[in-house]
């Protein structure tokens, strides 16, 4: 590839100092990473590799691949937190390198471009922020690039077997990450290859036949899993991984619904820092979206765009595989920009903003002392701030040669903003994320050989990976079945939610500790039937 060695080592630095604070300041974050870490830590006691279970109940909204590399991860480094929360970021760094390779496939005359986009994705916000989550969308993201890549290394070299076999790949492990939906991301493009190769001469019949076998032995790879753990999970778990989760997310999406537009409204979120940068602007103006890589990305990025805006459960993070194909059209965009000059100050107006959100973060406290905003607020130390002003200062001072250096630049500063946000934020913040001590609490109490209830209408499993719990706990959604739970389990503890510490001050409970903008106690069934009145000031 043409990206030299010093733009790859950035790359690599760049990931790796994320990938690293990120794992220093954060714990797992509930309720999704703290869930999926409770599938992997229940198919490691069970042994049972075939169905994951979450407390104690099939868990069919996901296929298994996550949770296996989650096994390996254990398996070679003892049951841990941080190694399986190396998965996604590494995912992340081989789709950066990947982008790499496909905008050399479909540009091969402009290497700049090729060395740019990587730089373009690391430093676009929303993809470092889900660099570091432990979620199934990162992966997807690598198998549907993996996917497009051998598209077009297909169409370069005369429909090579070994291409149709890594197509295979892409499809069969796309759909162990997050199902069928990895068709979505490369089937269109695939049967829109004569509007965007426009050859006078192809071989249309083999690309026909070689996609329906690709994608054929991908299902296969795919149905290697499905089949026997569809027989073993029972008949509400096979009609759940079969039908229930496509037919579900595409027909009429049972969660997270939200208007057609929601995605036109969100994408210039998903551009930033660079949608502050002149010089995509100046390059978008000249592009002329004619050559066969520009129509490429449009054929692969659109149906996508419209096909999740047609279904009504939306997620920023669902559109992450096409985080990709926006890297690649601004990089082809600051490509056309020819003359030198207009480097050396390009990158300085994204600095300048960034040095004032860094001084915002600065003056927060004093400024939450004056005005009482929220008492939080005064916590945050001016360390966070102060670091970035100093980099954006020094980043702006320097001058850039190169398109090249300029987008270092904001890399750099885009990476450096999203530690400093993200670490004042659980400066103050983290003791409500973090699980642990409540779980660690229940973990003692099942030990003791106490029964664990959950009052609430779904227990997302957020207690079990970080207490290692062994138990099950249950679930009781209505409280008129609380009370009943508790007076056939009086030496039990029932977990609870509140808000309101008036109302239900913490004396009450054995144990409390805050979760998200809430609390969580636990109460004692003996507490709970001795004071019939609690209940009314539980959150279920």
């Amino acid at each position: 590839m043409y990206q030299s060695l010093s733009a790859r080592l950035w790359i690599v630095l760049l990931w790796g100092i994320l990938t690293a604070v990120s794992l220093y300041i954060r714990p797992l974050f509930p309720v999704d990473e703290t869930r999926y870490a409770a599938v992997a830590w229940e198919m490691w006691l069970r042994n049972d590799f075939l169905v994951p279970y979450l407390n104690g109940e099939t868990y069919s909204h996901k296929p298994p691949l996550l949770f296996w590399l989650m096994q390996l991860s254990w398996w070679l480094m003892g049951v841990n937190d941080w190694s399986l929360r190396l998965i996604s970021p590494l995912f992340s760094l081989a789709t950066l390198f990947l982008s790499g390779a496909v905008a050399g496939s479909l540009w091969p005359d402009r290497k700049r471009v090729e060395a740019l986009t990587p730089l373009l994705l690391l430093g676009l916000f929303s993809w470092a922020i889900y660099s570091t989550l432990t979620m199934f969308d990162m992966m997807l993201a690598f198998f549907a690039l993996l996917g497009i890549y051998s598209l077009l290394k297909l169409v370069n070299s005369g429909l090579s077997l070994k291409y149709w076999a890594l197509l295979a790949i892409a499809i069969g492990g796309g759909v162990l990450s997050k199902g069928p939906v990895i068709l979505l991301h490369l089937l269109p493009v695939a049967l829109l290859a004569p509007w965007w190769l426009k050859a006078a001469y192809f071989r249309w019949k083999h690309w026909y036949f070689g996609l329906i076998t690709a994608i054929l032995t991908g299902a296969i790879v795919a149905l290697c899993w499905a089949i026997p753990a569809g027989i073993a999970g029972g008949e509400a778990y096979r009609k759940a991984i079969f039908l229930g989760q496509t037919s579900g997310r595409l027909v009429e999406s049972f969660a997270h619904r939200l208007p057609w537009w929601w995605y036109l409204e969100i994408l210039p979120l998903l551009l930033l820092p660079w949608l502050l940068w002149k010089p995509l602007w100046i390059g978008l103006r000249k592009l002329t979206y004619q050559d066969l890589g520009t129509r490429f990305c449009w054929a692969w990025a659109m149906p996508v765009l419209i096909a999740f805006s047609l279904i009504s459960g939306k997620r920023i993070h669902y559109l992450l595989p096409l985080v990709p194909v926006m890297a690649l059209i601004l990089a082809r965009a600051v490509d056309e920009i020819k003359e030198t000059e207009c480097w050396e100050r390009a990158h300085r107006v994204v600095m300048a903003v960034l040095g004032l959100l860094g001084a915002v973060l600065m003056l927060l406290p004093r400024l939450n002392d004056a005005y009482h905003w929220r008492a939080e607020l005064s916590l945050i130390s001016p360390v966070w701030g102060s670091l970035l002003v100093i980099s954006a200062v020094i980043l702006g001072i320097i001058r850039a040669k190169t398109a090249q250096d300029s987008v270092l630049y904001v890399c750099v500063a885009s990476v450096i903003a999203l530690i400093t946000l993200c670490g004042g934020f659980f400066e103050v913040k983290f003791d409500r994320y973090d699980t642990q001590p409540a779980a660690r609490t229940i973990a003692a109490l099942m030990d003791e050989g106490r029964d664990i209830a959950f009052y609430g209408s779904k227990y997302h499993g957020q207690y079990h990976f970080a207490g290692r719990l062994k138990q099950t706990i249950t679930v009781v959604p209505y409280i008129d079945d609380l009370y009943d739970w508790a007076k056939h389990h009086q030496t039990g503890y029932i977990i609870v939610t509140y808000k309101d510490a008036e109302a239900l001050p913490p004396s009450i409970f054995s144990h409390h500790y805050p979760f998200k903008s809430q609390n969580i106690g636990l109460l004692s069934c003996r507490i709970l039937l001795a004071n019939p009145g609690l209940g009314a000031g539980l959150i279920p």
